[in-house]
């Protein structure tokens, strides 16, 4: 059971964190570039949420939304 919690935790340690790490790394040695990747990550992310919105929106207005009681099967 100990070697199964090890793997998970080297798994996360050493494999899924290694893209932070290297930021972290970066962030160390030039402050402005580190910076530059995360205001990229926000304009992606804000991005991507506006084309949401902007296809929710355009589905609404289309009425293609089935807003009866009974729409979902919990609902019954």
């Amino acid at each position: 059971m100990k070697d199964l919690f090890e793997a998970i935790a080297y798994l996360f340690e050493e494999i899924l964190m290694v893209p932070f790490n290297m930021l972290r790394e970066l962030e160390l040695e030039n402050w402005w570039l580190a910076n530059a990747f995360t205001w990229v990550a926000i304009i992606v992310l804000v991005v991507a949420v506006w084309y949401w919105m902007k296809q929710l929106r355009i589905f609404d207005q289309n009425d293609e939304e089935d807003r009866s009681q009974t729409a979902h099967s919990f609902l019954k």
